[in-house]
């Protein structure tokens, strides 16, 4: 029957194809959660609390891989996925890898979300607060931290102030100082003999390239910068034209300061 130019369909058969339309925009969407075709297919949703109590959200890539671990911390205005890709391919080389929410940050999902506020100052405690959980619930005995803009600052106040102590440290674009989280000479020397290496573009328009020099200057042996040419700020990085070289930095960092035993 015709109404208004119109055909009636019977409800149960809308019905029906409102479902197959939800169905065919999930699966283009990667599915509920993230799918078959999720970044974080593999790994496993994980809490933890920082060092001053707050509770976090992460994964993890590779359990029971081995003897070292790996903390990825994300730049703002991120979250913990920016990373997932990476902690795969760790995984694959025989690492286990931690991405984390820090507080705050709350993107749902597979992607995790912690509790508290966002407070750029604090968020050195919940490196603290990961590598305590990769040393305690996975038996860690190396741990090496990467981190991105705020995530590599965080590093390396986390490292100094708690006396971390980890194989290596490896920033991406880390800023010397963000909204009172700040990595001063006085902190870079705390850092100790830890491997440091200093990764950014040399038109990243933050001013990172200028902060990696300087912080290798402060830095205690062993360290290294690396400018690459490229605009890009912290894992915008990885998914640029220098994408491999960087990933081919953080391979050989690892591989010389943390090899998998």
């Amino acid at each position: 029957m015709r109404v208004q130019g119109s055909v009636r369909v019977p409800l149960r058969l809308r019905l029906f194809a409102s479902t197959l339309a939800l169905a065919a925009l999930a699966s283009a969407c990667g599915g509920v959660g993230g799918g078959a075709s999720s970044p974080a297919e593999g790994s496993k949703a994980v809490t933890f609390r920082s060092a001053d109590g707050v509770k976090l959200e992460g994964r993890l890539f590779g359990e029971g891989n081995g003897n070292v671990g790996v903390v990825l911390s994300h730049m703002r205005p991120a979250d913990q996925s920016s990373w997932f890709d990476l902690a795969a391919e760790l995984a694959t080389k025989g690492y286990v890898a931690l991405t984390f929410d820090f507080r705050g940050y709350c993107p749902g999902g597979s992607a995790g979300c912690s509790e508290g506020d966002k407070d750029i100052a604090a968020i050195w405690q919940d490196v603290v607060g990961a590598v305590g959980y990769l040393r305690s619930e996975q038996a860690v005995s190396a741990v090496v931290l990467i981190g991105a803009s705020m995530g590599g600052t965080a590093s390396l106040v986390a490292t100094a102030r708690a006396g971390l102590q980890p194989a290596a440290i490896i920033t991406l674009s880390a800023p010397i100082s963000i909204e009172g989280l700040t990595a001063d000479a006085a902190t870079l020397a705390l850092t100790g003999p830890a491997a440091k290496l200093f990764i950014a573009g040399d038109g990243d328009e933050f001013g990172a390239a200028d902060a990696a020099q300087q912080m290798f200057g402060l830095s205690p042996q062993p360290k290294r910068v690396e400018i690459l040419p490229a605009n890009e700020h912290g894992t915008d990085l990885l998914a640029s034209g220098q994408g491999d070289v960087v990933r081919h930095l953080i391979l050989t960092e690892l591989g010389v300061y943390a090899p998998v035993g």
